[in-house]
């Protein structure tokens, strides 16, 4: 009897895609009270969109209770995957009758832009089945790389951003109490948002991000030669340590052959595609930063360290506890006003907004474009100019004692620049 009143109960249903972010728990804790308040049954399901296309989905009920313990704790409480249906999943495999049974008005969705994707999808099959939904996706990212309107940071990017550089000041003080030098490698599939931001923020000597290679191609050998412009432009400053802060955004520019050529071992998937996401990045440009500065004859001990995992399941710090606890109370606000088929985000002026697809992906591919670092702000510029550390035309002749041909580094020849 209990359980067919709740069935009669409006309800909504949560999942979360992809990999976690900081903040996670924030999104679905603010949904789970907001609804409940407006006599909504909330439900969570685990394990992303796999449980929609299983015969037993894994499932909770977030009650206030529940959603009040997790809001503000890291990770994520609603277990995650990358699971991607297919079209014989769609029409072989579909749990229709989980909707029904549960009452369902909305799908909640809470990841990258395949999550979102997906969500579009699902809604379209059910209202091509004679039951339509509302579905609003909230986007994430710790890479801060989805092209929000006016530059608004993903949620989660200033939580991991605060954890790296927390690490990141850490390994800058063991270099400096050392004599040191440290090779970090900082996440950033696409863009070198969170390099530059933990970079820049422990005053790092050298910071690679893919956007700074506009005007040329990237390659390893670049890449450790701006490493090695730094170290003797600090030995010229008569500066025996320092840190050279690496976006991974740089390592998935270069050929499959120039990495293997480096001596990487890869594992493959089941696509016989090599598991890039397993590789030491750090471990990988410092093994080929020794080798240079052994056939350099120069004396520098240097040590790899990667920062990526540690940060996406850190608690949220106090913005985007405030910023993830909007987002999560403008899906009601969205629903309420009867959008759907979107994302949510807020704009700088403090509004709930919505945010179609269709408004930010290309036409020809219909894929998201990253959104980069703009490293022609005063921002960025200045971090470059002023807060850096390599060689320039000036130093040539100091640096001939360390290197016989000084302008091989040279930060901006390097660039093109």
């Amino acid at each position: 009897m209990l359980l067919d009143l709740l069935r009669m109960k409006k309800s909504i249903v949560i999942l979360t895609g992809g990999g976690p972010a900081p903040g996670m728990n924030t999104v679905v804790g603010s949904i789970a009270k907001t609804f409940i308040q407006n006599d909504y049954r909330v439900l969570g399901l685990h394990g992303g969109y796999k449980g929609l296309f299983s015969p037993d989905p894994k499932y909770c009920e977030l009650d206030f209770l529940l959603a009040d313990s997790i809001f503000n704790r890291g990770g994520s409480y609603l277990m995650m995957s990358r699971y991607k249906p297919t079209d014989i999943d769609f029409k072989e495999n579909f749990n229709l009758s989980f909707f029904k049974d549960n009452n369902i008005h909305l799908l909640v969705t809470v990841g990258g832009d395949d999550t979102a994707s997906t969500a579009n999808r699902i809604a379209k099959f059910l209202a091509d089945k004679n039951y339509h939904i509302a579905n609003i996706h909230v986007p994430k990212t710790i890479d801060n790389d989805l092209p929000l309107p006016q530059n608004i940071p993903t949620f989660g990017f200033h939580s991991a951003a605060a954890e790296g550089t927390k690490i990141a000041a850490t390994i800058y003080e063991d270099a400096r109490t050392s004599g040191n030098w440290f090779v970090v490698s900082a996440m950033g599939r696409s863009a070198g948002h969170l390099a530059l931001e933990i970079g820049a923020t422990c005053h790092y000597p050298m910071i690679v991000i893919p956007e700074m290679f506009n005007k040329t191609s990237i390659t390893a050998g670049k890449i450790i030669n701006m490493a090695i412009s730094s170290i003797i432009k600090r030995k010229i400053m008569g500066i025996p340590y320092g840190a050279i802060m690496i976006s991974e955004g740089v390592f998935h520019e270069l050929s499959h052959s120039e990495i293997e050529a480096c001596g990487v071992k890869f594992t493959y998937d089941e696509h016989g595609h090599p598991e890039l996401g397993k590789i030491s990045k750090a471990q990988m440009f410092g093994e080929m930063l020794e080798n240079k500065l052994k056939a350099l004859n120069l004396s520098v001990k240097s040590r790899p360290v990667e920062i990526g995992y540690e940060v996406r399941c850190v608690t949220p710090i106090a913005y985007d506890l405030m910023y993830c606890s909007e987002l999560g109370m403008g899906v009601y606000k969205l629903f309420s006003e009867g959008i759907t088929g979107c994302m949510v985000y807020l704009d700088l002026n403090g509004n709930i907004k919505p945010l179609y697809l269709k408004d930010i992906q290309d036409p020809e591919t219909g894929k998201i474009p990253p959104r980069g670092v703009n490293i022609h702000t005063d921002k960025v510029q200045q971090i470059f100019t002023y807060l850096m550390n390599y060689i320039t035309e000036e130093d040539y002749q100091a640096a001939k004692k360390y290197v016989a041909d000084p302008a091989e580094y040279d930060f901006k020849k390097i660039l093109n620049w």
